[in-house]
């Protein structure tokens, strides 16, 4: 399985990665084992999606770091701007 997840931290900035072990990945950005969460102040898990693919996890997730409308999409659903 591969997970496609969305981190906010204290500040509300947001952070897009995957991941094929979401509770690994997550535990590491908690403990500010990955360069970028290390500029994020507390991250938390909003919001994940699981894939059977690798392929369709990378491409969900380059579609959510792009500025379009996937990502307002999914925002405006999570109660963001």
């Amino acid at each position: 399985m591969f997970y496609v997840y969305i981190l906010k931290d204290k500040n509300n900035k947001l952070y897009v990665g995957y991941s094929n072990d979401l509770k690994r990945r997550i535990s590491e950005h908690t403990r500010q084992k990955v360069y970028t969460s290390k500029r994020m102040e507390q991250p938390k898990l909003i919001y994940y999606e699981a894939y059977n693919s690798e392929v369709l996890a990378k491409e969900r997730e380059r579609k959510l770091k792009q500025r379009g409308s996937s990502k307002k999409g999914l925002l405006k659903r999570l109660g963001y701007k």
